[in-house]
């Protein structure tokens, strides 16, 4: 094994992080999308963070390599770290964060991946103009006794520019605030308890060390770990009750003054070391000379290196008990997003202040205490090197620290000397890999004395040193301290390399015994693949080369990829060359690693891999038992069973047996147990859904040849103690490795009694070959169905299976059901397939029919005749139990067969004037999916269909009706008839009819009319409420809503839609109509309701429909009964959702006024949208209790408008109601002028528009107005358009008819005056001279423009006169105006050519 480097993780989306900390990277790339498509939003809020990733992806090459730099480089100037326990990263950068968790989610390819997401963003600075410096994410151990080595949470620190340095929880709560120094924060480390590896290594504490440009600050990790405890339960208590106060324990900590350097750019805090006699001695003669005096014992002192400049490297000792800890009263700041508290960020406990006095307290700068002086004791003195980085070893004897020249240097600590040099690192970044020796994995040599008590002695150690440099995109690892390079790869050159240092706060020498967390070493964090990747290193690649049997071994497995690559003409000598590599190899591991190199390769031949597997096998039983790897020696075993196995089954596939014999249905009726009807039955079903999978195009899989590559056969099997199992593979993975094995004996070309008989005796349970062999028979549906002497072959495959041993257990308990069949049937149960899962449950039926068959025979043998008796009674029981359950899953087969055969049908050619509905694929039905679907499930399906085949309510009803037609003659002539007319109006129908007529049989409780017409109902409303502008899609929801029969579920369904659908965008118009005072514009249909102008009059209508009908279905439901929801026997285990049904049965009823309040306000705005009306405000219409009972739910009891209203109303309310009047009359009669007018075409094209003059009589009823007057003035307006003859009709239900007359007259009046007064012939200025002086006073009084309609036969007007005499009285005023006016009329000569005035 060589050093590799291994990818653990992935960001979900780090672009967004990069948008979110550098927005000028965001606008360069929205504007590059808006310059690409104008038509996509720039706002990154709207968008999410993910649309930006695409749109970089589509950034031309041609904009050059210098933005995609600026893209890809940013990593390098952030702040980022990320937790050694790999749950949580944060990335910072200015006054912005962003701390990003893992998730496991599922990759493009289906495999289960860790994801980086953001788990929380925002900015963090407090004070104004303050920066992020530096951030350390550190998990604190869990408490609790049954932690298996997870930590409890993971607190986030960051250091600032002001040289706060404040803690936060994962979700970006602050816990402290600590202000130690007033310069900023350079660096921030941390060390974690390790065990001590040897008992005279000294025992470190933990601690927090802080590094500021002239001093160094270290937090005790105990003080600090029980701080963040009391903060992070503070937060909470915070949470729940905002006022409870409990203060953590302060932190102890330790402030040294750095001196006699000029500056210091990083450290590292070395820990506790005890020098030994002789270095004491010699530390005591530099400081204080030969006459020095030293103690009986070396003190304990913290050692401390920095790296800068003046010196280059500074080595610091602080001796231990020179000064007392600082207790430092902490800053606690909770903020919960409950309580949204930040309560004060100083150095001291201020206590909790309330609101008033935060903001009238001055801001004061919290006391820092000074720094103790810590002079350096000796450096490396270079004036030119300027030290950038310091990194020290995980076992605190090494250090490697990079300066400005490029160079890395590794220092010895406990020396205090450079002792190696690397060149040509500039802008280096460096961490360390410790790895311990595996002792499973060392060869004992017998010449080797080992010096430890055992034969291996204890587990080394080794130290490698990993250096990124980003210039050059090359990570390397280096073996130290004088070790070669031991592996090297590119990565890219704007890569970040994260060491670390530390593992799990809170650990001690008692709970670190137990603990195993799984923390990583180093890692590398990768924006372009947008991944996280770590190093592995092997332990033997510290060894020396020369005794290393493992780097020996190592040159042997490239030796033998080698081998494998290479294309040789001479096999013979590759595998000959491949088994002396193979042998030649020492260590067992390596030799198992190479043995599966050799089986995955595609090149070799399978021969040579049997023969070199048989070789391998050989040689290892031919050695002693003692130096033989157990292990190794099975799985080589276990191999080559594998490879016996696929060579069977290869050579029973390759000899192509043909079997030409038809079976006939006879055959097949006593093979599947069925007579000549129930077999001519399957047929027919089989051949209809054969028809109608082929019309809509399904795809099956691709039939197998019988070929499979060895390799991919390996890898999907497994042997484990004689016993042959299939890894966890993909549906499509094992469908082929069920192909491999039964598709040419299903297909008659091979041997089913040999395969059987192989497959047991290489150790496949029968199980697992019953799975294998229905998987195959499931998905290869299309092939089945063409050739039905497939049965046959599943038959006599099923038969061998079922006679296997362990398949059917003859123990087993009579009166339970067969584990056996069970899972076949369970199989059936979830296919999608349904005709094949059919056939194979008759397969099924009748193998299990013939093995109780046997079984009782073979029971009765015994002679006792209690025994015949009892065993009879027995296999009786048992054949019964499970024969049930054959019945029932054919049953449930052939409904759900009938059902998808439906589905899978379409119409004909659909008519231009009707757009396409959308093509979204029905989802396939399966036994289980009805199941789960609930007692619902089938119509709900039934219901899709018929949306996406826009099937009118009338086809559902005559197909229902034609099957409950009882005679044979008449009715189902008229049926016909029916369904004729429907197909001409609507579309081909082809044989969905006899399809639906199919579906009822099977399922009569299912698909009652008016559970259909429910499902059917809700569906397309459902898919309205998608897309609104599809007024169609309510309309037909609407008729649906029409043919329910039953007015309990009636009026539920209209309620459910009201309440879910409609009542939000009905208020928003109603809104919007009463606030512009119009109609409004399509700009402002669309911004507040959703819908533009045109939808949304038909909106408006179709929910006075609904409103009406829920009013009708109120009154008739008392009339009938609730109706009793039956389900098919064979579906009573439905379990799922509720239906629609049944939520409709359990709605409240309605307030009947409160429905007939809304109604009457739809009808208004209705007409404002039909007629486009303006000067209207519909909610003005009514008083204040009318307003205030609107969009309340239409159960509850509202104060509603009674008695008297206020006649400003009335009067409002009549004038609204004759224009409605005027307009409806206008829009009717207005194409006789222009028929190309836009008003001649109706407003709402899907449906059919209202008798709008009755509607507003109506209206007049309910808003007290006369409607008389309303009558009358329809009359008028009809005379004013010249339709005479309709007003006429409408005369008849005027009651007033004297105030009638007299507006009759006035049009009568305006027609004489335009035919006297506006043509100015020379017989009508005769005819004016001749009439009396009061007559033509009044007619020249008239104004003949108001007339509409001025083309009026003079026939007709004598008419209209002599009609307004008989209705004046003669005492009336202006009955002797009418005389005049009628004698005018007669006196006016008829035009020879259509007598027109």
């Amino acid at each position: 094994m060589a050093c590799s480097i291994v990818q653990f993780c992935h960001f979900q989306d780090l672009q967004a992080a990069r948008d979110f900390l550098f927005p000028h990277l965001r606008e360069e790339t929205s504007i590059g999308a808006l310059r690409r498509d104008p038509s996509k939003s720039t706002n990154w809020e709207d968008d999410g963070w993910g649309a930006w990733e695409e749109t970089e992806r589509q950034e031309p090459e041609e904009e050059g390599n210098t933005c995609k730099a600026q893209k890809t480089s940013w990593l390098q100037d952030c702040v980022l770290s990320l937790s050694p326990t790999n749950d949580l990263m944060v990335l910072a950068w200015g006054q912005k964060a962003v701390f990003l968790v893992p998730k496991w989610k599922y990759s493009d390819k289906g495999k289960e991946e860790m994801q980086f997401a953001v788990g929380w963003s925002g900015s963090l600075n407090v004070e104004e103009g303050e920066c992020v410096t530096s951030a350390l994410c550190i998990p604190l151990a869990s408490q609790k006794r049954s932690s298996t080595g997870r930590p409890d949470w993971t607190c986030t620190v960051l250091g600032f520019t002001s040289g706060s340095v404040r803690f936060y929880t994962e979700n970006g709560v602050l816990l402290l605030a600590q202000l130690l120094n007033e310069d900023p924060v350079l660096q921030l480390k941390c060390r974690t308890y390790e065990i001590p590896r040897h008992p005279g290594v000294t025992e470190q504490n933990e601690e927090l060390s802080i590094l500021y440009p002239a001093a160094i600050v270290t937090i005790d990790g105990f003080s600090l770990f029980q701080s963040l405890r009391a903060c992070r339960n503070q937060v909470a208590k915070a949470a729940a009750s905002g006022n409870e106060n409990i203060q953590p324990p302060p932190l102890a900590y330790k402030k040294w003054g750095l001196q006699d350097i000029d500056t210091i750019i990083d450290h590292a805090s070395i820990g506790i070391m005890t020098l030994s006699p002789f270095d004491q001695m010699k530390t005591a003669s530099n400081i204080g000379g030969f006459n020095a005096a030293i103690k009986n014992s070396p003190p304990a002192m913290s050692q401390y290196i920095t790296v800068g400049s003046n010196p280059f490297t500074g080595f610091f000792y602080a001796l231990e008990g020179s000064t007392q800890p600082l207790l430092s009263h902490v800053a606690l700041a909770v903020a919960s997003k409950l309580t949204s508290a930040l309560f004060n960020a100083a150095s001291g406990w201020l206590g909790w202040k309330s609101k008033h006095e935060e903001e009238a307290a001055p801001k004061q700068k919290p006391k820092v205490e000074p720094a103790t002086p810590l002079a350096v004791r000796f450096g490396l003195p270079d004036s030119r090197r300027h030290g950038e980085s310091i990194c020290v070893s995980p076992c605190n004897t090494l250090a490697a620290v990079t300066d400005d020249f490029g160079r890395v240097i590794l220092l010895d600590v406990a020396r205090g000397i450079a002792i190696r040099m690397w060149k040509g690192y500039r802008d280096a970044q460096i961490g360390w890999i410790q790895i311990v020796e595996d002792l499973h994995e060392r060869v004992p040599e017998k010449a080797d004395s080992s010096p430890f008590g055992n034969a291996q002695g204890p587990s080394r150690v080794a130290q490698f040193l990993v250096i990124y440099a980003p210039r050059r995109g090359i990570l390397e690892v280096w073996s130290t301290q004088q070790g070669p390079r031991v592996g090297a790869f590119n990565v890219g050159k704007h890569c970040r390399l994260l060491y670390p240092g530390y593992k799990i706060m809170g650990l001690n020498n008692v709970t670190s015994q137990s603990w195993q967390p799984q923390t990583y070493q180093i890692c590398l964090v990768d924006p372009v693949s947008a991944s996280v990747k770590t190093v592995t290193v092997p332990f033997h690649l510290a060894l020396s080369d020369k005794k290393s049997e493992r780097a020996k071994d190592m040159h042997l497995v490239k030796k033998l990829a080698d081998l494998l690559k290479t294309k040789s003409p001479s096999l013979d000598l590759v595998e000959t060359e491949i088994k002396e590599v193979i042998l030649d190899i020492k260590y067992p591991a390596t030799k198992k690693q190479a043995l599966e190199s050799i089986l995955a390769s595609e090149r070799l031949p399978f021969s040579c891999l049997r023969d070199v597997t048989q070789t391998l096998v050989d040689t290892l039983k031919n050695q002693e038992l003692e130096s033989v790897d157990e292990g190794l020696l099975q799985f080589c075993a276990n191999k080559l069973k594998l490879l016996h196995l696929y060579e069977s089954v290869s050579q029973f596939n390759s000899l192509g047996r043909h079997s030409d014999t038809s079976l006939s249905d006879h055959d097949l009726a006593v093979l599947l147990r069925l007579d000549e009807n129930e077999l001519l039955k399957l047929q027919t079903l089989l051949e209809k859904y054969k028809q109608e999978t082929a019309r809509t195009g399904v795809r099956f899989s691709d039939d197998a040849d019988g070929t499979w590559p060895v390799k991919t056969f390996l890898e999907y099997l497994e042997c484990e103690k004689d016993v042959i199992s299939v890894k966890k593979i993909s549906e499509e993975e094992y469908v082929a490795l069920g192909s491999f094995f039964f598709w040419k004996c299903l297909q008659g070309e091979s041997s089913t009694e040999d395969m059987c008989r192989t497959l047991e005796s290489a150790g496949l349970s029968p199980q697992l070959l019953l799975s294998l062999l229905l998987s195959v028979w499931l998905s290869k549906e299309k092939d089945i169905l063409e050739k039905p002497q497939s049965v046959c072959c599943l038959h006599m495959m099923l038969s061998l299976l079922s006679r296997m041993k362990v398949a059917l257990d003859d123990s087993w308990d009579s009166q339970s059901v067969s584990p056996w069949w069970q899972q076949m049937r369970a199989a059936c149960i979830q296919s999608e397939n349904n005709g094949a899962a059919l056939l194979s449950a008759h397969v099924g039926h009748a193998v299990a029919a013939q093995m109780s068959t046997g079984g009782t025979e073979r029971k009765c043998s015994p002679t006792a005749p209690g025994a015949d008796a009892e065993a009879l009674t027995d296999s009786w029981e048992a054949l019964s139990l499970d024969t049930e359950y054959w019945k029932l899953l054919l049953k449930q087969l052939e409904d759900c067969l009938t059902l998808q055969t439906l589905l899978h049908s379409r119409a004909g050619a659909r008519p231009s004037r009707a757009p396409a509905l959308p093509a979204e694929p029905l989802p396939r039905l399966s036994v289980k999916k009805l199941l789960e679907g609930g007692k619902g499930g089938i119509a709900d399906s039934v219901a899709k269909w018929v949306f996406k085949q826009d099937l009118s309510p009338e086809v559902l009803k005559l197909a229902h009706k034609e099957r409950d037609a009882d005679n044979p003659d008449e009715p189902k002539e008229g049926i016909h008839r029916g369904l004729l007319e429907a197909s001409a109006a609507d579309v081909d129908l082809g044989a969905i009819p006899d399809l639906l007529r199919a579906v009822y049989e099977q399922f009569p409780c299912s698909l009652e009319l008016d559970v259909l017409h429910t499902h059917c109902c809700w569906e397309c409303v459902v898919q309205w409420n998608k897309d609104p502008e599809e007024a169609r899609f309510f309309v037909r929801s609407i008729e649906h809503l029409k043919h329910i029969g039953n007015a309990h579920i009636q009026n539920g369904v209209a309620l459910m839609m009201w309440n879910t659908f409609l009542v939000k965008r009905f208020s928003a118009a109603a809104y919007l109509m009463d606030k512009v005072g119009k109609s409004p514009k399509d700009r402002l249909c669309r911004r507040d309701v959703g819908m533009s102008d045109t939808a949304l009059t038909s909106f408006l209508g179709s929910c006075l429909d609904l409103l009406q009908t829920l009013m009708e279905a109120d009154v008739s439901r008392d009339e009938m009964q609730e109706p009793v929801l039956d389900t098919e026997d064979a579906w009573l285990a439905a379990e799922g959702p509720v239906s629609i049904v049944e939520l409709a049965l359990e709605q409240k009823h309605i307030h009947y006024p409160l429905v007939e309040h809304h109604s009457v306000l739809c009808s208004i705005l209705y007409a404002v949208m039909r007629f486009a009306l303006k000067a209207v405000k519909p909610l003005s219409l009514f008083d204040s209790k009318g307003k205030n009972a609107f969009f309340k739910d239409l159960t509850s009891i509202q104060l509603l408008p009674s008695g008297e209203m206020d006649p400003n109303f009335i009067s409002i309310r009549q004038q609204f109601l004759l224009k409605v009047v005027s307009a409806a009359v206008q829009a009717q009669h207005s194409g006789a002028k222009d028929k190309d007018t836009s008003e001649e075409a109706p407003g709402t094209p899907f449906r059919k528009d209202q008798d709008w003059p009755a509607l507003a009589v109506d209206l007049a009823h309910h808003l007290q107005v006369s409607e008389d007057v309303v009558r009358r003035h329809y009359v008028g307006e009809l005379y004013n358009y010249g339709a005479d003859h309709l007003g006429e009709e409408a005369m008849l239900q005027v009651h007033d008819k004297e105030v009638l007359a007299s507006q009759l007259l006035v049009v009568t009046g305006q027609r004489l005056a335009h035919a006297l007064l506006r043509t100015q012939t020379k017989e009508g200025m005769e005819l004016l001279a001749g009439l009396p002086p009061t007559l033509c006073t009044w007619l020249k009084a008239m104004d003949p423009q108001d007339l509409q309609n001025t083309e009026v036969p003079i026939a007709t007007t004598a008419k209209l006169v002599h009609r307004v005499i008989e209705l004046l009285p003669e005492n009336h005023g202006q009955y002797s105006l009418a005389l005049h006016l009628f004698e005018a009329v007669e006196a006016i000569p008829l035009p020879p050519a259509g007598p027109c005035l």
